[in-house]
């Protein structure tokens, strides 16, 4: 497949505005097409159009004026001001075009980049930086609080201008995230955030998609519903993923069943899988459906259930977070909750920069920002069985 065809939906937008703008001769103050026109013309929902037309914003190429649309904007003014060459449109520019006495390089901290969430949302940052001039290192600190530590002093060493971070999940806050903070260093968090502390903050909507999950698996039938978190902790992300399949299975007026709560454990190995607790939970039939909060759980749940005999989605139902499965969106194996992580990575690129450019963190207003997560539908999710359907 080519590099064409892997290229996310908004950048495409993207891509084509540039191209109309360079080409027709498009002037300061022209209007470029509304954001209905370029939906049904690239057949994508809302929240993808809006995150194009937002990095073109935060690149000078247009103006969003709320109410009236969005307008050619004035880029030589833009690039001037910003200290590049009059003329010089952001997305050309080399690393060298970072503001001078700069180093362009920016930090990207990672727990891991063993799954597609992961790839995603690295692709989409770096993407972003590159076409701001900027350079990205990644370290990864594999889920451990002290190499988060060590990764954020390295990066800050080497001449990092700002961080993007995915935190691990600790009850206990990264002292160095909180001296960033106060140091007015500049960092955007990506996925995560810590309870209580002011920062700038960019995830998926984690209550609205456990909601679409509970939903789904309502409409078709299934009663007995439940939710599956390998956290070992109680995590900000984890709660609100729990809230939203509480609130969603209250507004259907039904019953809170604990025991389909299930967290704080682990899969280590499939091989010994018939003396987990969970293979036992599913072997009995405890839930004909589950909603699992990362994409590797819905893969074990998968293959336990092949172990205990039982079909998916004929004999069991799952939703994942994130598709585990596959990397091209059209080739799913899983239904799940798509949470746009090449846009999450790209608008906390976005915003790191702004907060760089506006001179760091300290005594400014933090954002939190929410994309809204989307269902896909594939082959996992069915009707339960016969006996249990409703």
């Amino acid at each position: 497949m080519s590099s064409t065809e892997r290229t996310p939906l908004y950048q495409k937008i993207q891509d084509y505005i540039r191209e109309r703008i360079e080409s027709e001769g498009l002037k300061a103050g022209d209007r470029i097409p509304t954001e209905k026109e370029l939906m049904e013309q690239f057949n994508v929902s809302k929240i993808t159009v809006v995150n194009a037309l937002s990095g073109l914003a935060n690149e000078r190429w247009i103006t969003r004026v709320p109410g009236r649309g969005s307008f050619v904007s004035d880029r030589t003014a833009g690039a001037a001001a910003a200290g590049a060459p009059a003329g010089l449109a952001p997305h050309d520019a080399s690393p060298a075009a970072a503001p001078r006495g700069r180093t362009g390089l920016i930090g990207l901290v990672m727990p891991s980049i063993d799954d597609y969430f992961a790839i995603r949302l690295i692709d989409g940052a770096r993407r972003a930086l590159e076409r701001r001039g900027y350079r990205s290192v990644i370290l990864l600190s594999g889920g451990q609080l002290e190499q988060e530590k060590e990764a954020i002093k390295t990066l800050k060493e080497i001449g990092a201008e700002g961080l993007l971070i995915f935190p691990v999940d600790e009850e206990q806050y990264n002292e160095e995230i909180l001296a960033m903070k106060f140091a007015g260093f500049p960092f955007v968090l990506m996925d995560r955030y810590l309870p209580g502390v002011e920062t700038n903050y960019i995830a998926a909507d984690g209550r609205l998609g456990t909601s679409l999950a509970v939903d789904h698996l309502w409409e078709l039938g299934h009663r007995e519903i439940a939710i599956c978190s390998d956290s070992p902790i109680q995590t900000v992300t984890v709660q609100e993923r729990i809230e939203g399949y509480i609130d969603g299975l209250r507004r259907k007026g039904a019953l809170i069943n604990p025991a389909h709560m299930i967290s704080g454990f682990r899969v280590d190995s499939l091989k010994e899988a018939e003396s987990h607790p969970l293979f036992r939970y599913i072997r009995n039939r405890m839930a004909t459906a589950y909603i699992t909060l990362n994409g590797r759980l819905a893969v074990q749940i998968y293959q336990m259930a092949k172990q205990a005999g039982l079909r998916v989605p004929e004999d069991l139902s799952i939703v994942s977070f994130d598709d585990p499965t596959s990397i091209v969106d059209e080739f799913s194996l899983f239904t799940h909750i798509r949470q746009f992580e090449s846009d999450m990575g790209a608008q906390a690129a976005d915003k790191l920069l702004e907060v760089i450019q506006a001179g760091g963190g300290a005594g400014g207003r933090y954002a939190k920002t929410l994309l809204e997560p989307e269902l896909v539908v594939r082959q996992t999710s069915g009707p339960p069985p016969a006996a249990d359907a409703v």
